[in-house]
């Protein structure tokens, strides 16, 4: 995923900009930039967070920005940004928490235009580069934001940085969040409300989907209304959220324990000695699913954090593998002959999880009962970076498909079947899961009963990887 924040204020900011940018740290692990306003030019860094933490990698800077009083900051999983541009809007800044499924073809589209690209990493289009350019094209930055959205297939949320006011504008669908704060000094925009605590600004509200507005020190002024269609991206209270988060007014950690709470309710078939969470993200599920079930929770694994950050924060597979592997420290005192069920919040791509579990059989535990906090990941997302690879098979529930089938033609209809928990082939297809990673039992969380412990009406969530419904268009 990628996270932002912004801030326009009366005194400056950048101090604001650098600790709110860092709040969002959970959200992404490649890159990270900060840009600000002085009065006179803008001001822009970018690092990459590969080798090191944002703190680490910006802290030294900060005082080459000044006494701005208007920036923002980004964390990204993807390319460099921001991106400052000079079109016959004047000169801006953007960053982007997107995935733009063709931005093949509007590279084209923009190329047959006579416009170009700069190199800025990887020998690839950069993303946010292409939607500054995209902005350009407009006769008003309203108009260019409104054309951008309009051009992009996948999700696009944003932060336009000018020399009078940044104008924030949610995906047309709402799928990222921005969040609104302010105090007596200003206001700020974030992917994280819990971003805004600590550092003394008070919640507003959540812009609606496609909706963009005007953020000055003075106030919050609505350039376009929201629209009506909403499919917030599920897998924020699931996986991405941090606990403290809240997302269309709905917390994150509270979300979490009533997903497990239903997982517990569906699981009078087994008797473990205690409930206990995968790291860090499947603890409130654990939590959750221990109070309903009404047995203790404890920690067997213990994730040493000082020295391993996130396990995906290496882009090479076989390297997130290994510090996977790394971080997590098995406690024996409450592994052996033990009687364990587990919760976590996804199965991706299978070899993370393969590998806890043999540590846990290593480490003398009698039942690994594995409990996943979402349905089967079955469709690539078109919309995020969650579940999308370079093949759809890179995802462990279609492989298995796959094999079962015994051919890389699956049909809509196939998929619709291993997809729906009531049908034969998706016990048959879980059963096969849990003998290929020596598990005692292995349940996955029914659509149903997430949909009710997030708290949104279906229609305004998105479940794309789990039953292919979305809105395109």
């Amino acid at each position: 995923m990628s996270g932002f924040f912004g801030c326009v204020s009366r005194n400056a900011c950048v101090n604001d900009v650098f600790y709110g940018t860092d709040y969002h740290s959970h959200l992404g692990t490649k890159r990270a930039g900060m840009a600000f306003y002085n009065g006179e030019k803008f001001v822009r860094s970018i690092h990459s967070l590969e080798n090191g933490y944002f703190r680490n990698k910006f802290e030294d800077e900060l005082p080459k920005f000044g006494e701005s009083n208007m920036g923002m900051g980004v964390i990204s999983d993807c390319e460099s940004q921001p991106i400052t541009i000079t079109s016959h809007l004047g000169r801006y800044s953007v960053v982007t928490v997107a995935r733009i499924d063709n931005i093949e073809e509007l590279t084209q589209e923009l190329l047959d235009k006579r416009h170009h690209f700069a190199e800025l990493s990887d020998s690839t289009i950069n993303a946010t580069e292409l939607v500054a350019v995209l902005i350009g094209m407009g006769e008003t930055l309203k108009d260019g934001i409104e054309y951008a959205q309009s051009k992009i297939k996948g999700s696009c949320s944003m932060l336009v940085l000018t020399n009078h006011a940044i104008y924030a504008a949610r995906d047309k669908f709402g799928r990222t969040p921005i969040i609104i704060g302010k105090n007596d000094k200003g206001y700020v925009c974030a992917s994280e409300s819990s971003s805004l605590d600590n550092l003394g600004y008070e919640y507003v509200r959540d812009l609606g989907p496609g909706e963009i507005v005007q953020i000055t020190a003075d106030g919050v002024r609505v350039v376009a209304p929201p629209k009506q269609r909403k499919q917030v991206c599920s897998f924020l209270w699931v996986y991405y959220g941090y606990p403290s988060a809240c997302y269309e007014g709905i917390n994150v950690e509270d979300s979490r324990y009533r997903c497990g709470a239903a997982m517990a309710k569906r699981d009078a078939d087994i008797e473990p000695y205690f409930a206990s969470g995968i790291p860090d993200s499947g603890v409130g599920h654990a939590i959750g699913y221990s109070n309903e079930k009404r047995i203790p929770y404890k920690r067997p694994f213990v994730k040493y954090t000082p020295t391993w950050p996130r396990s995906f924060m290496p882009q090479n597979q076989k390297m997130r593998d290994l510090v996977a592997k790394m971080k997590l420290l098995p406690n024996e005192a409450f592994t052996k002959d033990q009687k364990i069920v587990f919760m976590d919040d996804s199965i991706v791509r299978g070899t993370q999880l393969k590998d806890n579990v043999i540590k846990l059989l290593d480490a003398g535990v009698k039942e690994v009962h594995m409990r996943i906090a979402c349905p089967p990941l079955i469709f690539p997302c078109k919309f995020l970076n969650f579940s999308t690879s370079r093949s759809t098979y890179d995802l462990y529930t279609r492989r298995i498909i796959r094999d079962l089938e015994g051919t890389d033609n699956l049909t809509d209809q196939m998929l619709a079947d291993y997809a729906n928990p009531d049908h034969p082939k998706h016990q048959e297809m879980v059963d096969t899961m849990c003998k290929h990673l020596q598990l005692t039992s292995l349940k996955f969380q029914r659509l149903d009963d997430l949909v009710n412990a997030i708290g949104l009406p279906k229609c305004d969530l998105c479940t794309h990887c789990w039953d292919s419904s979305s809105y395109t268009e």
